[in-house]
């Protein structure tokens, strides 16, 4: 009896110092997770959900009473500088989002820590990678690994005013725009102007994401920004020719259709004041309009309309996504990595609550198959045009592309240049980039 009691004691021993890696591929003991630990998030300022994540960070220290948060907010657009010099100096937060093109260049450097599927209950990480939708992970994924899990998942669709429409005599449920071309010749029935200034624009663009809403344009007719191999710049002639000849149309200078001095499309678009007919946003635009402008969001005068098309198009192509993901830290402790991947995964569990209370879509099978998803106006359009878009361009040196690209589009559209020397400085400035990565 005695014997049996000393072996009992001696196997509970033992099983408590079995470190996890029988558990989850650590090396962590028991001990090193029971012990109390603070985590660091940093993510980008956004008021709405710093009030849901403040509450699932309460309920998941609740739950885990040795684990306390420090949550701190930045300006979105300082994240990626702060984040540059904290990690230069190994002094990076424990967990941290960024949008897709940031974040990339930290996997690719090892600052991010891979995730360990039994850290948060999954056996495999085929397992992770089906809750997502094809394309989800693409740029937190390294030779088999996944480095971060999809917060945000923004696409573009086409807002149209119905009312704006029929006072031009238009109807929007046949007359919306299938193609570019429907774009322009719609934009000239529907513009108003005083002298040379608009007054109303049928349709603007979404002039300060040019690599998001212009990239998939040219990519409609052949081209591409960066060959397959990431070493030549630009590629198909005609393609970029027939796009910067369209923005050249577009400008003051040609039709004198709209431009980027002009109040921000989406913004217009919401107030309703009959200063622009059709504009470009996400899904989240429905509650932002609903918030400014709920009479105008009630009215039933509005509609969503896939991206369209060049009616020359080789490819079928949608608007890029736009994606901020969450990551972890790959310096700090093991017990710190298994602790903040399972907040990341708790948090972002509850994409119902994104939805409702932040307006933000995670790419999962499971939102997309909520009723609450089913429930928002048009969302089957954003999700059918999810499923023909690519992630936004993503490259180490996305942002000086974008820079690029757009002095490019202005050239043509606000000062009238000659498309084919557009597309020969471009590629020229594309390729000086490329080669200097």
């Amino acid at each position: 009896m005695k014997r049996n009691v000393l072996l009992t004691a001696l196997l509970l021993m033992v099983v408590a110092l079995i470190p996890l890696s029988a558990k989850g591929g650590s090396d962590v003991s028991s001990a090193d997770l029971e012990a109390p630990v603070t985590l660091m998030i940093w993510t980008h300022e956004d008021p709405n959900r710093t009030v849901l994540e403040k509450r699932l960070i309460d309920e998941f220290t609740k739950l885990h009473p040795n684990v306390t948060v420090d949550y701190q907010t930045y300006p979105s657009s300082k994240m990626r500088e702060l984040l540059t010099v904290a990690f230069s100096a190994n002094q990076g937060p424990d967990i941290f989002n960024q949008n897709q093109s940031v974040i990339r260049q930290f996997v690719l450097e090892g600052r991010t820590a891979a995730l360990d599927p039994a850290w948060i209950d999954e056996k495999n990480i085929k397992n992770v990678v089906d809750r997502y939708i094809p394309g989800a992970l693409e740029a937190v994924e390294l030779d088999g690994q996944i480095y971060g899990l999809p917060l945000e998942y923004t696409n573009l669709c086409m807002f149209v005013n119905k009312a704006i429409f029929r006072s031009a005599g238009l109807d929007a449920e046949k007359d919306y725009p299938k193609t570019w071309e429907d774009v322009m010749a719609l934009s000239e029935k529907l513009v108003i102007r005083n002298g040379e200034i608009i007054t109303r624009r049928g349709f603007d663009f979404r002039y300060p994401s040019y690599t998001q809403q212009f990239l998939p344009m040219v990519e409609q007719l052949g081209g591409k920004l960066v060959s397959d191999d990431g070493r030549k710049a630009v590629i198909g002639d005609q393609a970029w020719i027939q796009f910067f000849e369209y923005m050249r149309q577009w400008g003051p200078k040609g039709k004198n259709l709209g431009g980027p001095t002009y109040v921000a499309a989406r913004t217009a678009f919401d107030m309703n004041k009959n200063e622009i007919a059709m504009s470009e946003s996400g899904l989240y635009q429905e509650a932002r309009m609903k918030a400014s402008n709920p009479e105008f969001f009630n009215s039933g005068d509005w509609m969503i309309v896939p991206y369209p098309q060049f009616k020359n198009a080789v490819r079928e192509k949608a608007g890029d996504i736009a994606c901020h993901y969450y990551l972890v830290n790959s310096q700090i402790s093991k017990a710190k990595q298994i602790w903040s991947w399972r907040l990341v995964d708790f948090m972002l569990s509850h994409s119902e609550d994104y939805l409702t209370e932040v307006n933000l879509v995670q790419p999962t099978y499971k939102l997309f198959n909520s009723e609450t998803f089913k429930a928002i106006p048009y969302s089957d359009v954003f999700l059918h045009d999810m499923e023909r878009g690519n992630l936004v361009y993503y490259g180490p040196s996305s942002s000086a592309i974008n820079d690029k690209m757009k002095a490019a589009v202005e050239s043509a559209m606000l000062q009238g240049e000659d498309p084919a020397r557009v597309l020969e400085k471009f590629r020229k400035e594309v390729q000086d980039i490329l080669d200097q990565e």
